[in-house]
Order: structure tokens, then sequence, then C-alpha cells
């Protein structure tokens, strides 16, 4: 470190930011202003914002605006967009400005999704030299680019946060960003879009107040605790405290809150406090009534829970008393002029905007913000639909709330709908437009745990398409087999009846019925809540001791949530399919990935491969056998991945089925150079395989590889061992024609430093160290050092290994620590044991490891992959190559190679179908 920064700190003063862009011709124009609701000392990506900015008087949004303009021009930004942070002391109005980011910013997204002004495309144009006042406005197509924009709603931003995937890391907010995803709600008002955008998280809340909140269990300490250090839930920590009493001026004492967003938020706890005086009589709501609290973001679930009734008897009586939203649009120019791209929200005002055609139109509908196991995968999906389902003739209506996704982009479809994805606010879109078809298939859990209801919906109203070519129906495969799929004893009966295996487990219940699963199927187990996602508080445990901890402490188990208790694959190498199946009942294998990491690290964390490296053909042809007649008795239209663990001894388990695009349909479509997602997107729409021409597995000639990214760094306190639970925030890809090279660069790619020479420090637990011993053998013939503690030392040198002994940091210094400080080690290959010492000397050891940026490779399987690579590093050099020359245009002799291949599949597969 050769300098530090000191700064005067500015907690809790406000914080704004103004989005800037300026031309060659030295036109200059502020896009968006933006307040952050959480004052100074929270990360912006981690705050609560509003556009445009609230609480500024006219005077001093023109001195922000006057200093940005400056600003700007003094920096030299000579054109495109730029981002100006301030902050104001709100007991003097004094003004400083925190940064400037002569750039596109993270904020340049928000702010175009906010204004319907896209920041980054008219960058691109200025980049050439166009100037605003020649840049026509998309929106209104009548005003030019230098028209600021100007809005007549209020545009709320709230980030996700996943703390709990991070054991040991506290949930406080500070200067780094920790948040993995964000919601963005459009609202007449602060309060609508507060509470719009607090549904659109999905994270089981359906607003601000209305409902079950545990903060109002806690002590008036904790209440207060929550609210003076910045942490995710703080705004429900605020809810229980006012709720309980607290004045708007102490919790604006306690928070550093601007008072005008707290006396908002004390005009939700009147309308609260007045439904609550009903005593659950609903019908005493009058049309006027039922308007005011709509206006105020209430959503049906709130109101039924402030009435003791249910959501769908809220909208029947909603309906009837004629209280439908109105849906209105971003125009960038408060409605002076009419917008001629339909980027719309929902309000209930009085005019309504949407203008619905009778045309044929299909509804698709997103993935909701951003998490860890949901993520840019499934928007990818969306958008290849849309433009697929254009080019067929179709409309297109997206329906999305993340600021952050190509889907909420204006252009991507027909018509936007920046809505909650919610069973209420996804029932408003169809009652207006009628589509002719709903596609759930594409966004993640998020669309498909609306589509049992949605599906009761369009049976119970029989709704009809705008376009009369029949009723308003889900594509693709029906809810129910989604069910099915999802179901554990209707899946278990469906695969007794195919004969496929899986892995021996059971429900539980209860503590006994775990204890007795576990018993019979014998540990290691891993056991995890039904219906999860992204492998949530999902473990492997190795005795009832374990297990019982895990009952306790990570799930609560009970008759109406249960917890599912399986055999743990020990050694087994895990797979993931991607297939495509059309109403005709054919099915094309997209790609079969091999995991690098073993069975039991979540496969969003584990590095994969196309095509598989080592696994037998006997196996392959099972899992291509089992994965068509899986897709057929699901009757599945359009994607489904499988997920299958291979058993050294070559037998197989299938350990899931998701009858839906996954995470890997990006990968598997880039590797096999077939666009999957616009495939099944057609395939809904009617089309066969045949038509497509897609029918037969591709097997690529090049290796694909795809590697996780991981935020250990930004979390101080957890460990960075994978697990069953995944953690991974993105990935990315490499390809070349051996797997030693692919593997290599997609390393490099997520920013793995690979070391040529040096030094491998190895600790190995007693299951791993007879393996262990290979691979350092392998880092010795490449020329490393090798180093390790004293038990892992002994196993080594057992096999004949040259060792140098470190100590362990419990034993005294210089130890494995010291040594990672020094830049004496450059690679650790850790196999934790996972005792109580592991816990404490292990933890600190990878933590330093870390924060040194010395690569940590904590699994055998992944040290090998390792070990290849640097053989391949070694060899020779890196050659680059642009993804469409792998495919040579789909070159004939490719294109054969793979039907001969596929053909030999088929072959194999019959074969083990007779056998």
């Amino acid at each position: 470190m050769s300098q530090v920064l000191i700064d005067k700190s500015l907690l809790g003063w406000k914080e704004y930011e103004l989005e800037v862009m300026r031309d060659l011709a030295d036109n200059v124009v502020i896009i968006c202003s933006i307040e952050n609701i959480d004052p100074m000392g929270v990360h912006t990506g981690d705050s609560i914002t509003v556009a445009p900015a609230q609480t500024l008087t006219d005077k001093e949004y023109q001195r922000l605006r006057d200093y940005s303009v400056a600003i700007i021009r003094e920096i030299g930004v000579e054109c495109g967009g730029s981002n100006v942070q301030f902050a104001i002391n709100p007991k003097d109005g004094e003004v400083v400005v925190i940064e400037m980011n002569p750039r596109v910013s993270r904020s340049s997204a928000l702010a175009s999704k906010a204004t319907g002004f896209p920041i980054a495309k008219m960058a691109a144009k200025l980049s050439v030299g166009y100037t605003l006042d020649r840049i026509p406005n998309d929106i209104t197509k009548k005003t030019p680019a230098s028209f600021e924009p100007s809005i007549d709603y209020v545009v709320t931003k709230i980030p996700r946060f996943a703390f709990e995937k991070f054991p040991g890391s506290e949930p406080t907010l500070t200067t780094q960003m920790k948040s993995v995803g964000e919601a963005m709600a459009i609202g007449r008002t602060f309060q609508e879009s507060f509470q719009k955008a607090l549904r659109s998280l999905e994270t089981g809340h359906s607003g601000w107040g209305c409902e079950r909140v545990k903060q109002l269990e806690w002590t008036m300490d904790e209440l207060k605790y929550s609210m003076r250090v910045p942490n995710p839930d703080r705004m429900y920590a605020i809810y229980a405290a006012m709720k309980r009493g607290m004045s708007q001026r102490q919790v604006q004492q306690l928070t550093n809150m601007d008072p005008w967003y707290l006396s908002q938020m004390g005009e939700l706890l009147e309308v609260e406090d007045f439904m609550g005086k009903l005593d659950g009589q609903l019908r005493a709501l009058t049309r006027d009534d039922m308007l005011q609290i709509k206006r105020r973001g209430y959503s049906d679930r709130q109101i039924a829970y402030a009435l003791k009734s249910t959501e769908e008897e809220v909208r029947k009586y909603r309906l009837e008393l004629g209280v439908e939203p109105a849906f209105k649009r971003v125009d960038t120019c408060a409605a002076e002029f009419e917008a001629m791209t339909p980027y719309q929200y929902s309000s209930y005002d009085d005019e309504n905007e949407g203008q619905p055609d009778a045309e044929r139109k299909v509804l698709i509908l997103g993935g909701g913000p951003n998490r860890i196991g949901q993520g840019i995968e499934f928007d990818y999906c969306c958008c290849h639909a849309s433009f697929a389902l254009q080019a067929a003739g179709f409309e297109t209506i997206m329906m999305n709330s993340n600021p952050e996704t190509v889907s909420t982009d204006y252009d991507t479809s027909n018509r936007l709908y920046f809505e909650p994805l919610t069973v209420e606010d996804v029932i408003n879109v169809i009652n207006l437009e009628r589509p002719d078809g709903i596609i759930v298939q594409f966004g993640g859990q998020t669309p498909l745990k609306l589509a049992v209801p949605i599906q009761r919906y369009l049976e119970e109203t029989q709704l009809q398409a705008a376009s009369g070519l029949g009723p308003v129906r889900i594509w693709g495969t029906s809810p129910d087999s989604i069910d099915a799929a999802e179901d554990r004893k209707r899946f278990e009966a469906m695969l007794n009846e195919l004969g496929i295996n899986q892995p021996p487990g059971g429900i539980a219940r209860s503590e006994e019925d775990a204890l007795a699963v576990a018993k019979r199927v014998g540990y290691p187990v891993v056991v995890r809540p039904s219906y999860v996602l992204g492998g949530r508080a999902m473990e492997i445990v190795y005795n009832d001791a374990a297990l019982q901890k895990y009952l306790v402490t990570a799930v609560e188990v009970d008759p109406e949530r249960p917890v599912l208790v399986d055999k743990y694959l020990s050694n087994a190498t895990e797979l993931d399919v991607d297939c495509l199946a059309d109403s005709t009942g054919a099915v094309a294998i997209g790609g079969i990935m091999e995991h690098i990491e073993q069975a039991g690290v979540h496969s969003g964390d584990s590095a994969c491969s196309i095509p598989t490296q080592s696994i037998s053909d006997d196996a392959l042809a099972t899992i291509r056998d089992w994965t068509t007649r899986l897709a057929r008795k699901l009757n599945v239209v359009g994607l489904m991945n499988c997920q299958y663990a291979v058993m050294p001894t070559g037998e197989v388990y299938i350990i899931e089925a998701n009858p839906r695009a996954s995470r890997t349909v990006p990968f598997v479509a880039k590797a096999i150079g077939h666009p999957l997602a616009n495939y099944a997107s057609l395939v809904m729409a009617g089309q066969t395989l045949k038509e497509l021409g897609f029918e037969r597995e591709v097997i690529p000639n090049h290796v694909s590889v795809k590697e996780a990214v991981l935020p250990f760094d930004k979390f101080p306190g957890c460990d960075v061992l994978l697990g069953p639970e995944m953690r991974s925030t993105g990935e990315v890809m490499g390809l070349d024609v051996s797997f030693e090279k692919a593997f290599l660069k997609a390393q490099i790619a997520a920013n793995q430093q690979v070391p040529s020479g040096g030094s491998v420090f190895v600790s190995l637990n007693d299951q791993t160290k007879e393996s262990g011993v290979e691979v350092a053998k392998s880092f010795v013939e490449l020329g490393f050092k090798i180093l390790a503690t004293e038990g892992t030392a002994n196993v080594l040198e057992d096999g004949g290994i040259e060792v140098e002994r470190v100590l362990k940091l419990h034993e005294g210094r210089p130890h494995a620590g010291d040594l990672v400080s020094n830049g004496q080690i450059q690679l650790l290959v850790i196999t934790s044991a996972g005792d109580a010492l592991d816990q404490k000397d292990g933890r600190l050891l990878r933590r330093t490891a870390l924060g040194k940026k010395v690569p940590i490779i904590t699994t055998i399987a992944s040290a090998r992959a390792t070990v290849k690579a640097i053989r391949g590093l070694l060899a020779s050099p890196i050659e680059m190559k642009a993804l469409q020359d792998y495919y040579v245009a789909g070159s004939k002799e490719a294109i054969a190679a793979a039907a001969a291949d596929a053909a030999a599949a088929d072959a194999a597969a019959a074969a083990a179908v007779s056998h």
C-alpha cells in the first residue's frame, strides 16, 4: 500500500446523486436526481433510493445541478454520461462532493429505467459524433435527447441481500457494497412506489405493515439497535417501533433519516389503524376508502390481513366496487408529449393510458430481483424468448421488477410492465392484455410459484384472449407437471414407475422422523427444507449429533415445514442435463455437463464442462434414456433440467428434475452454438423440434468450462468452503480445444491467479488423504515445492513426497498464515476437517489467503483440474479465438460429426434400455 485517503466523516448527512450527460457541442443535461433514504455511511448500492429527489427545495436542487454541470466540464468529460454524488449536512445545508464517476455507473442503469432515457445508448451515439439535439427521443419520437427528462411519478429502488448464505458475516450495511440484487417500483406517490418495491423483493413481505412482522416481538432495546445500525431489515424495525408508540422524532434521532420519509410512513400506519378499527368487516370499506388505501400502495394481501379476509375475497370486492388499477406510461416528459413506446406501470389513478390491442400476444414473466440462485441467466432466457416470438409474428409483453436487466429495457419487447411479480399484479396485467399465452418457464422460481394460482384464476374466469383465438392459457409445461416435479411424493412415485434410481431418503416432519430416516439410509446424509432455491439451508451431516444441531439451528421442522433427508453419495460425480421437448413428445438433449467438484458442492458453485470428460458411455446412455422418458412422462413442452450423480462404480442416480429453464441454459447455448431459449419459446408457441431442425444432441469438438464467481471478500467473517448451499453471484466461461486450456481460461476470467511455480500448501482431511497424495505428486512433477502441517506431512512423506513442514496457527510462529502473508505460498489446497479447530484455525488461514488474493482450492477434484490447467499453461501460451470461430458458420463437417455422435448415443441408449 503506497497511500491512504483520509476524509472528513459525513456520517448522518443526506446523500444525493445526479446523472449527467454532455456532448461535443457542450450541451449538458441532467437525466435524473436520486436521493438515498439511508444517510451517509451506507454504500449507495445498499441504500434504498428514490427518484426524483423528494426532500430538496428547488433552490437546493438548482445548486446541485449547477455544481454537476461545472464538474463535468472541469473534469473534461467531452461526451458521454457521468455520475456525481453529493452529501448535504441536514443541519446547515453545507454541500460536499463525495465523488464523480466519469463513466456510466450502476446508478446509470437505475436512472435509465426510472426516466426512460437510455443513458448507455445515448453515450454510444455521442461517442461517434452525434450531439444531444440531433438524437431523437425514442419514447416521444418528437423531442430531442437534449430535452431533460421530467417525470410525474416516484421511483423507489430497494436492494436485496443474502447474508444468510454467508454464516459468520454480520448483517450490517457499511461503505462496502453487499447487496446481490435490487428491485424497482414506480408509483404516483412515494408511499405507493415504496410498498410496491418492498413486495417486489420477494422476501416474504407484501408491503410495509399489515402482515406478521417478526420485529414486533423484539424488545425496545433490540429495535433501537436495529434502527441505529444499518441492516437489511431496518425498515421493519422502524415499523415495529412506530407501531409500538415511538415518535417520529425519536426514530429520526436513531436513524438520521429525513423526517419527510418518516412522516410518509406515519401516514401508512394511520391507514393500517383505520382498517384495524373495522373489526374485520371488509364490506365496511366504501369505494373511496378502497381507492385511498390502494393509492397508498397496499396490496390485496395486506388488506386481507388487516380485515381478517382472504386475498381472493378482497380482489372480488375491490372489482365489485369498480376499483381497478390504471396503467400509466413512462414518457420522459411528465405527459407533455404522448409516449410512443409502451413502458408502463400501474397506479390507482383516474386516467388509464394502457392501450392493449387484439393482436396475437404473449406475456413473459421475468425473474424479479437478482439473488443467489436466480440471476441474469433467467433474464437471458426471457429476452431471447421475446426476440424469437417477435420474429415469429407475436407481440411480446414483458413483466418484471428488476432495473438491472435487459428484459426491462423498453425496446426488448412490444410492451413492458414494470411491476411486482405477485399473483395480484400479474392478474391485473392479464386482465388488461388478455394474451394468448403466458410463459412462466423462463423466470426461475419466481413465476413458477405463481403458476398454480394463475392457472386456478384462468380456469375460474375462462378469460378469453383479446385475439379471439381461444382462452388465455399458460404455455409450455403445465403447472400440474411443474408441481409433480417439485412435490417429493409425486416425483418419487413417477421415478418408481419409470424404473429410475434415486438416492434413498425420506421426508421428516419431526426430529424423530429425521433420525429414523438417517438411520435407515446410513450416514452421511444431505438435509434440506422442501422446496428450496439455491441450496438454501442445505447441509451434509455425518452423525446424529450434527443432524440434531441442524434441525435446531438451521431450520424449524414441523408437519407444515418438512425436511428432506437423503443419502449423500460420497465420491460421486454430478452432472447437469438440459433438454428440450415439444408437444409431440419429441425430446432433444441440449447438453450434458460434468461437474468438476464432486457431488455435495452446489451445482451453481461448481465448475463444469461440456462435453463430459470422465463419464463412461454406458452411464451417458442411461442418462440420455432417463432424461427422455422423464420429459415425456411430465409432458414437458419447452426446457427441462435434470441433475444426476454417477458413482465410481458406474451406478447412476437422479437427484432432481426441474421442468423449466435452468441457470445453465445460456452456458449450454454458447457451448453448442444453438439458441436453446429461442427454440423453447417457439416450441411453446406450437412448433416442433423437427421444424426447428434441432432433433439431436450436439457434441462440440471444443471444450467449454463454466466457473463460478464467489463474493467471499465482500463478507468478512464467513468461510470460503464450498458445500450444498449456493453462494456464487455470477459465472464465467472458458473455451478451447482442450479441457486444460478451457479450464485455465475460466480460472483467469474468474480472477483466480493460476501460479506457474512456487510453493503449494496442502492440508488434507482424513477422507481425502489418499487422493491428496496423488495431487501433491502432480504439483511436484510440475516443479512446485510442497508445504504441509504435521498430520498431512506424515501422509505425504509416506507417499514418497518431499515436504517442508510448517506450524499450524495455534502451534506458534511463523505459521502457515505468516507464510501466506509474506508471499511465500502461491497456492493452498485445503480440504476441511470441519472440526472445532478447523472452524477457528482453518477459517482464519483461509480468510488470510483470501485477503492476500492467494488462490484457495477446497476440493480434490478442483485440485486435479488446476494441475491440468497449470500443465497446459506451461506447455504452450493461451490463444484467443472468437466464439463464432468455434462453429465456422455451422460447417457441414461439424454438423455431420454431431449427427454421427448423436446416432451413436441413440444406439447406446437403445442397448441400455434393452439390457
